[in-house]
């Protein structure tokens, strides 16, 4: 059997070893010190260069920890209803359900795969009149590429809604320069060990308004008053990051600009190299943006080959691919959850696949997945 190919692999730069080692050498093992200060005021310096003071960084242990953050912080409570993209991972919906809310999924559009502003306004517009007003927007920027986010923005504004940005797969993404993850009033990273630079496991919530991003350190080291003794006025949560996981995310973000190009590398060396079989599509970049290609995704068109048989035969071979996020309409643990939409997202994961995508590919492994993915076809 072939080694195996890993769809998205951590991939060290060096110096993670040093700031961990620093960590264990001062006796910083514990939550909070010095490397998770820093490594929030080096995600802010990167979001906005030359201006990160005016950006605000909590490291939190998950992206799932911000977004739930961030729905408290939006005050979103039990009975309350927040706007979700449909086609996402489960962590952007789940924490809606954390609150006692319902998620009111909105549909895909054909040019990012993410968030509809047509169909955003039909579902403000239909739950308002229901006496439903929203409290929150989720919109998500998949596998790197930036939502409409000046739509999205303009709608949010009309309605007074907030804007909580997962940029869970986007750092280093863009819109004209601007950052994904400083749209939302609140935003989410994340650094999960398949991102495209990894703490491990970890996450960070970003705000514009310097209090949001205090009061998710308050509630993220379990809401501990300040007393002598431990008391709480209100419920905390686990969630900080630890100092040692930030002393491995410090070095991963020494080679972060790195990263982004060898993933975007990744996305045009299989454009190029596939581009003679009709059955493949890959995703268009609308003008003024820019992806960071976390995942390499294709559409598979073919009459006689779908995306079943792709994974499948890539699988048979030791290469991980994975099909694009079923949407969260289409979910069981969602099921009858307010869906507004015209079956985009349905289309896109029934004939999308993600391609092995790590920073760490090797030439001989791409020459691998080539050979095969053309036996195939």
């Amino acid at each position: 059997m072939h080694p195996k190919i890993w769809l998205s692999s951590p991939h060290m730069g060096g110096n993670e070893r040093k700031y961990v080692t620093e960590a264990f050498d001062t006796n910083w093992v514990a939550p909070l010190g010095p490397h998770v200060n820093g490594f929030e005021k080096d995600i802010s310096a990167f979001l906005l260069p030359g201006n990160g003071n005016e950006i605000h960084v909590a490291a939190l242990s998950s992206g799932t920890a911000a977004i739930h953050l961030g729905l408290i912080l939006m005050d979103v409570k039990a009975g309350d209803e927040v706007i979700c993209q449909s086609m996402t991972f489960s962590a952007s919906a789940n924490p809606i359900a954390y609150q006692g809310a319902t998620p009111v999924f909105v549909d895909s559009e054909p040019d990012t795969w993410n968030m509809s502003p047509e169909f955003l306004e039909e579902a403000i517009k239909d739950r308002i009149a229901k006496g439903r007003k929203p409290r929150a927007i989720i919109p998500v920027h998949l596998y790197g590429m930036p939502a409409k986010m000046d739509a999205i923005m303009q709608i949010a504004g009309n309605y007074e809604i907030p804007v909580l940005e997962d940029a869970a797969e986007a750092l280093g993404s863009h819109i004209n320069g601007k950052m994904c993850g400083t749209f939302g009033v609140i935003s989410a990273l994340s650094f999960n060990g398949n991102k495209i630079i990894t703490t491990s496991g970890g996450g960070a919530l970003v705000a514009h308004d310097a209090r949001i991003a205090e009061k998710a350190r308050f509630l993220s080291t379990q809401a501990r008053d300040a007393a002598p003794h431990y008391q709480h006025s209100h419920i905390g949560y686990n969630y900080r990051m630890s100092n040692i996981c930030a002393g491995i995310g410090r070095g991963q973000m020494e080679v972060l600009q790195e990263r982004i190009a060898q993933r975007r590398a990744n996305f045009e060396w299989y454009k190029n190299e596939l581009q003679e079989i009709a059955g493949l599509a890959f995703p268009a970049t609308p003008e003024g943006y820019f992806s960071n290609h976390w995942l390499t995704t294709v559409i598979v068109n073919d009459d006689s080959v779908d995306r079943e048989k792709l994974r499948l035969a890539l699988e048979a071979v030791n290469i991980e691919s994975r099909p694009l996020w079923k949407p969260m309409h289409k979910q069981p643990v969602f099921a009858g959850a307010p869906f507004y939409g015209d079956g985009t997202s349905e289309r896109l994961f029934e004939k999308g696949l993600c391609l092995p995508s790590g920073s760490n590919l090797t030439q001989q492994e791409k020459e691998r997945i080539l050979k095969e993915i053309k036996a195939v076809f």
